[in-house]
């Protein structure tokens, strides 16, 4: 199951992620930080993953319990929410 997590260390709530996604709008939400709801309108484009300036957003194509996790080239995943 799709899962795209932002990591509250890293997350300043700049938007970008907002205006980079093309559902953004509809999956996106900030406040203190982003929250990403809504995915089943998800493209799983990764965009928000590789235009987020802090490097904060792993989108997980697989999510709980599936074998293999798909991290954005762009997004440092092994120390992520360490």
């Amino acid at each position: 199951m799709l899962q795209i997590l932002v990591d509250p260390e890293k997350c300043t709530a700049c938007g970008t992620c907002i205006d980079a996604c093309p559902k953004g709008e509809i999956i996106w939400h900030v406040d203190k930080i982003a929250h990403a709801n809504n995915l089943e309108y998800c493209h799983v484009c990764t965009i928000c993953a590789s235009k987020c300036p802090e490097d904060a957003i792993l989108v997980d194509r697989n999510g709980p319990g599936d074998k293999k996790v798909h991290k954005h080239e762009h997004v440092h995943g092994d120390d992520l929410f360490s």
